[in-house]
């Protein structure tokens, strides 16, 4: 498991209403990753089935952790009026005392239209208006009085809540489509993808090496970062049947057409350790692991084995502006 040393390993709580009979023991999920040894703890966000609302479930758990950061994986701003939205993340950035970091995307053709309309917000240019969001965050956090966006223009910003680092904490982008490539090397501070096979995410990173650069930044201070669905177990056939039942929960689709698109691992933990280690050559370092699991029980089982698969990190190491 040498592959995975340096890796830093993350968690995604299972914060879908079928997984939990009572709330409360999410947050007995996140102190129990920060004790094992995790380095981060992330919540995903949508609004299509009953689930906890990330950003309550971050602030939740920001008084209750010291160490891991606190990430969402992924946020989607058009679910939430920006400037409210700058104000929740700054608000969470505090109560954690700077250990926020937010990846965000702009969801999937096919599933996240319905929510956008029940969001009163346009599907059209919904890059765009990504990108101002973001860029309209960094200005209220920053103490900016008025923004002129693509999207967003606002002449007149309230005095907001200032983030509790200088610039913000920082902020991923969730995507792998080549505007995306190019638009996480430009703007954003890290990069979380979940390509089904290593070649992708090769190459993937080297374009968004190649744009950081070619935006003037430096390639290395974009995180690069890894999602991935995961379950240990010791029958790799019957690990094959949870997560075609975790996909049909989850998406309403099959099993053969979600591993197409993500990336997803089911069997004994020497089987994990490898398909991460494969990425983390790649240039991995930042591994983010959603446990298909149906239950917090089941959670808590899974996370044991997979929280031996690297050594750990600290909070302060993954500092914004970065490429750790």
């Amino acid at each position: 498991m040498t592959g995975l040393a340096g890796t830093r390993l993350g968690v995604l709580l299972p914060t879908n209403a079928s997984q939990w009979a009572d709330a409360r023991r999410l947050v007995e999920v996140g102190v129990h990753a920060e004790r094992l040894g995790f380095d981060s703890v992330w919540v995903n966000d949508t609004l299509l089935g009953a689930r906890i609302e990330p950003l309550a479930m971050l602030a939740a758990l920001a008084p209750m952790t010291e160490r891991v950061t606190l990430g969402t994986a992924a946020l989607l701003p058009a679910f939430r009026r920006p400037v409210t939205a700058a104000q929740e993340l700054a608000s969470v950035d505090h109560l954690s005392a700077g250990r926020l970091v937010v990846a965000v995307g702009a969801g999937f053709p096919g599933r996240s239209e319905p929510e956008y309309a029940v969001s009163e917000v346009p599907w059209q240019r919904r890059f765009a208006r990504l990108d101002d969001t973001v860029a309209l965050w960094r200005t209220l956090w920053s103490g900016g009085r008025s923004f002129h966006g693509r999207v967003l223009r606002l002449a007149e910003l309230p005095e907001s809540t200032p983030s509790y680092r200088p610039g913000g904490p920082p902020i991923w982008l969730a995507g792998a489509s080549p505007s995306a490539l190019e638009r996480t090397g430009g703007l954003y501070d890290g990069w979380l993808p979940y390509p089904p096979e290593v070649g992708g995410y090769r190459t993937g990173l080297a374009a968004v090496r190649r744009a950081a650069e070619a935006a003037g930044r430096d390639p290395g201070a974009v995180t690069a970062a890894l999602f991935v669905t995961v379950l240990v177990t010791d029958d790799p056939e019957r690990g094959e049947r949870e997560l075609s039942a975790y996909c049909q929960a989850t998406y309403g689709l099959p099993y053969e057409l979600v591993r197409t698109i993500q990336l997803m691992v089911a069997g004994p933990v020497e089987r994990v350790a490898a398909t991460l280690a494969r990425y983390a050559e790649a240039g991995a370092r930042h591994v983010v692991c959603r446990v298909a699991a149906s239950s917090v029980d089941e959670q808590l089982r899974q996370m044991e084995p997979l929280a031996a698969l690297t050594s750990t990190g600290t909070a302060s190491s993954m500092s914004p502006r970065t490429g750790s």
